[in-house]
């Protein structure tokens, strides 16, 4: 299947999914911070969105932090590694991300197709995952699919905005139910990641950038992206099915519990 290059439409269609009730049912709402839940096609597969009310942060601000690949070691504790592989457009690239899952669940990771767009007083991020011939799946990691993940920013005034993230990534692999029924709960605040990058690192961001080419970014300026171009002909669409299929079914939460314990301290 072809890749397609996100246009207005697509972005439209995303901005849409994140600011509609229909269909949505809410797991999570405290301190400003509400998650929903739509089963899709199958349980593996949920459709999953958390909006998040961001105080004395502004929209630009949270765009930059998501955007820069430098800084996201800082906030995102999940991350094991991330690297840009290069360019389509002056708005979109293709990325490796790996993270970790709780043990005794092997790691994952993606190689997606991201595009960016800022629409008015608002910004959206959208990917997609891509099959790319010079990195192919890793022995000791799993390949997950994003089939649509991305981040709508809203501005809210002079310093406040309100960030919603939308996700729907089949992790590949026979999951033990226990992962399934905790989905919604991995994008709640619970998660250190994203509540680490709404919490003080998000407002400290203008202050590391100020020491760190602070002039550079590429997402703004694309005359300043020195990576190197791909042709979106090189790419396909990642099809799920086409990827090697793990069991975990008999992994134990106690000691994904255990685990998760152990990285809180």
């Amino acid at each position: 299947m072809p890749v397609q290059i996100p246009d207005d439409t697509d972005f439209l269609s995303f901005r849409d999914q994140c600011e509609s009730q229909d269909g949505w049912v809410a797991r999570y709402s405290k301190g400003g911070v509400t998650v929903w839940c739509r089963d899709e096609e199958c349980k593996t597969v949920q459709k999953l969105k958390m909006r998040i009310v961001c105080k004395d942060v502004t929209a630009e601000t949270l765009y930059d932090v998501l955007h820069d690949t430098s800084y996201r070691k800082k906030w995102d504790t999940n991350m094991i590694d991330t690297f840009d592989i290069g360019r389509l457009t002056v708005n979109a690239d293709v990325g490796y991300y790996s993270w970790k899952c709780p043990s005794p669940l092997k790691n994952r990771d993606f190689v997606t197709m991201r595009s960016w767009l800022p629409l008015g007083n608002d910004y959206l991020i959208i990917n997609y995952s891509v099959k790319h011939p010079e990195y192919p799946p890793k022995k000791d990691y799993v390949r997950a699919v994003s089939l649509l993940t991305g981040y709508l920013i809203q501005s809210n005034g002079a310093n406040c905005c309100t960030l919603y993230y939308l996700t729907q990534v089949d992790p590949r692999g026979s999951l033990p139910k226990w992962v399934v029924n905790r989905a919604s709960q991995l994008v709640a605040p619970k998660n250190k990641s994203i509540y680490k990058m709404h919490g003080p690192d998000r407002i400290k961001y203008p202050e590391w950038k100020r020491k760190h080419e602070p002039n550079l970014k590429p997402w703004r300026y694309p005359e300043q992206n020195t990576l190197p171009c791909i042709s979106v002909a090189d790419l396909t669409v990642q099809r799920a099915d086409s990827l090697e299929n793990i069991d975990e079914s008999s992994a134990s939460e106690e000691k994904a519990q255990h685990h998760s314990d152990d990285d809180e301290t």
